[in-house]
């Protein structure tokens, strides 16, 4: 396989790590009507008035299960070299679903040979990557690379990898509802006032979370692993070089996130992720590809690895 297609699977690969690997929780409800975009006063809120904004947005992004969106993924040095990498589309969270173009970003360094525009779709839990023409020329006319995630935890051969795993998939797909309740946990929560995003009013907050914090607030995680499993778990993603997750999230005037960021502090720099969402409730019709035209990720690694098992 060419070093192109290498790169290409590196770059998807980092962005199906980034958009299911940042948790989030499906914590609180509230029906908070009060308008926080309309506002252009600089007023700081309070705790409580920001829990009521956020609990609104939360509400009404959690009811439109869906929205358009445009992501900027900025991933620092690494073997990769460092990649920013875009991507537009629709995405559903009641169910995960994603159906997205994917490029790397103007000015990214390797950008010509790393990858060219791209398609990705989500659904069920697998994730599936056009490879490009490169790609399909190797594998008998197979273009699409599926990344069944579910899979690749049994794969692990682990139990408690595969817990750990597991318990990510309980949280895939990096879904703005989820986002609002891991802000709404922050006990840094602040209000960082009133901001026009793309000639709409908006209220801007932020917060950072522990990744005790995060799990704490993860509600899909409880009962899925025992005291001395989740500190070992705490100690692990300590060791990986994750030092928490940071969020700020731009409400408009119809109290729906307008813009998210989520950035993922590491040794290397932060994994930042920037989403802007709109047309809340739009139609998300994703179809997975034919089997015909998919190449499985942990078998390609296993053919590699032992190339004359399928002999």
């Amino acid at each position: 396989m060419g070093m192109a297609a290498w790169k290409r699977i590196g770059v998807c690969l980092t962005a199906a790590a980034v958009v299911t690997g940042v948790a989030g929780c499906q914590d609180g409800d509230g029906d908070g009507s009060k308008k926080a975009g309309g506002s252009t006063e600089s007023e700081v809120q309070t705790r409580n008035q920001m829990t009521e904004v956020l609990q609104a947005a939360f509400k009404n992004t959690s009811e439109a299960k869906s929205s358009k969106v445009r992501i900027t993924m900025e991933m620092p040095a690494g073997p990769m070299g460092g990649q920013a990498v875009e991507m537009s589309g629709v995405q559903g969270w009641d169910p995960a679903v994603m159906d997205v173009t994917m490029k790397t970003a103007e000015g990214t360094p390797g950008a010509p040979d790393a990858l060219e525009q791209s398609r990705m779709i989500m659904l069920d839990g697998v994730m599936y990557t056009d490879m490009g023409a490169e790609l399909a020329a190797e594998m008998d006319g197979k273009r699409w690379m599926k990344m069944d995630f579910g899979a690749m935890a049994e794969a692990v051969g682990d139990p408690e990898a595969q817990k750990q795993m597991t318990g990510g998939l309980e949280n895939m797909n990096q879904d703005p509802a989820k986002q609002l309740a891991m802000l709404l946990g922050s006990k840094s929560l602040k209000h960082v006032g009133p901001e026009k995003l793309d000639g709409v009013q908006t209220q801007h907050y932020k917060g950072t979370l522990s990744i005790e914090e995060m799990l704490d607030a993860n509600k899909a995680l409880d009962g899925m692993f025992t005291a001395e499993e989740r500190k070992q778990l705490v100690a692990n993603t300590k060791k990986s070089g994750l030092k928490g997750y940071d969020t700020e999230v731009w409400v408009n005037e119809d109290d729906y996130p307008a813009k998210m960021i989520v950035g993922m502090r590491m040794p290397e720099g932060t994994m930042k992720m920037t989403s802007h969402y709109s047309d809340y409730g739009a139609a998300v019709e994703v179809k997975a590809p034919a089997a015909s035209e998919t190449v499985d990720f942990i078998e390609m690694i296993q053919d590699l690895e032992d190339p004359g098992a399928g002999a």
